[in-house]
């Protein structure tokens, strides 16, 4: 079983209707509520990739790189590109630290730098769920920001539920509706019993009333 597209649809449509106007670009958030799963095991939980057909706009990266991946980072067009010794300075400053990084969306690691990286910005970025992605110094990183942008992490832990952005307001539904339904396809894959494990599903913008999909 799956979500019927023109039920989707009808959702982005609603939760467009029922939301507060702006003056900024809202986001579409998506929660998948699970059902008959004992989250108290580890092999219960849900800890996932997934690429969205159509992203979700344009999201900051940031990438942590020394030399030629440094180089070649900013000419893919990476918003913010930190080496070794700004990363030894802000392990010296936590609030530093943590203002540093809080206006970024996606991190990706160049492997070496991996440890230091886990110990200066893994407390802050871990609970966010934006932990790095480690990459080889000869890695096409071009490749890889376009893939990061368009990636959202969904985890469990040991609540049943998932949640993550699935679109901005400027997208029309059609491209909002796909990126759900890549979502769906994922978790679905993840439980035991795919769609059987979903309780309910529910869409809303940044400053919009909640909309049941399912």
């Amino acid at each position: 079983m799956s979500l019927p597209r023109k039920q989707i649809l009808e959702a982005v449509a609603k939760a467009r209707e029922v939301a507060t106007a702006r003056n900024f670009e809202q986001s579409f958030d998506l929660a998948v509520n699970l059902r008959e799963l004992d989250m108290n095991r580890p092999d219960n939980r849900v800890n996932i990739r997934v690429q969205l057909p159509n992203g979700v706009g344009a999201r900051k990266v940031l990438v942590f790189a020394s030399g030629d991946l440094a180089l070649r980072a900013r000419r893919a067009g990476a918003d913010t590109v930190v080496e070794p010794a700004e990363l030894d300075q802000l392990a010296t400053d936590k609030k530093a630290a943590k203002n540093a990084l809080k206006d970024y969306d996606v991190f990706i690691a160049e492997a070496p730098m991996m440890p230091t990286v886990g110990r200066v910005a893994g407390p802050i970025l871990g609970p966010r769920g934006k932990m790095p992605t480690p990459v080889p110094p000869q890695a096409p990183i071009d490749n890889i920001i376009e893939r990061e942008r368009r990636t959202v992490v969904l985890r469990s832990r040991d609540k049943p539920f998932v949640h993550c952005i699935v679109g901005k307001e400027e997208m029309s539904d059609e491209d909002v509706a796909q990126n759900i339904e890549a979502v769906m396809t994922n978790v679905t894959g993840a439980t035991k019993r795919g769609f059987s494990n979903i309780r309910s599903v529910f869409l809303k913008l940044t400053m919009g009333d909640t909309v049941k999909v399912y």
